[in-house]
């Protein structure tokens, strides 16, 4: 009787993941809480109840806030340090970083004209980006990764040439000097 019940349990989990996984209105709060509630329904010779969900799970917001040196400063969603470049107009609707320019500062895209974010207070939207994608502006100015940082919590690029800045969950940026 045991045997059938964790059996029954372990089916309705798969099946309540499996639909959760396939429905393209997933929202972000399906999505984080079908792995944790499902993992426990694993059985031995089974793949994990968890991941068909996996994909789903993993997408976290395209910008957040972290600590830094630097105070708190919005990141992208891989967690890196995102800049504004003073050649910028603000919002002009376009970047002015094209070319090698974007090659060494990558922009910061979304797959959605509206970006999921956490913990920014300024204002964010999208710009046209190059291929068809959309960048993420704050408050009005588009934002890059620097290529020179290579883990989150590097701020490399912060005052570059003195036009590139991190920027604080506000959305204005930062000019105080890299203290690398």
């Amino acid at each position: 009787m045991k045997s059938t019940l964790i059996v029954t349990l372990a089916v309705s989990a798969l099946s309540v993941v499996a639909l959760a996984g396939c429905s393209s209105t997933t929202t972000a709060a399906t999505a984080s809480t079908a792995p944790s509630s499902a993992a426990s329904a694993d059985a031995p010779g089974y793949p994990p109840a968890h991941a068909a969900a996996s994909a789903t799970a993993s997408a976290g917001p395209d910008a957040a806030t972290a600590s830094s040196k630097l105070g708190q400063i919005i990141v992208d969603g891989k967690g890196m340090t995102v800049y504004v470049f003073d050649k910028d107009t603000v919002n002009s609707g376009v970047s002015a970083c094209t070319g090698a320019c974007a090659a060494t500062w990558p922009a910061v895209t979304s797959m959605s004209a509206t970006p999921t974010v956490t913990g920014i207070a300024g204002t964010v939207a999208t710009i046209p980006g190059a291929n068809g994608t959309k960048q993420i502006t704050i408050n009005g100015r588009p934002i890059y990764t620097f290529a020179s940082d290579t883990k989150p919590g590097d701020t490399n690029g912060q005052g570059v040439k003195s036009i590139w800045w991190v920027l604080s969950p506000a959305g204005t940026k930062i000019t105080t000097p890299n203290a690398n």
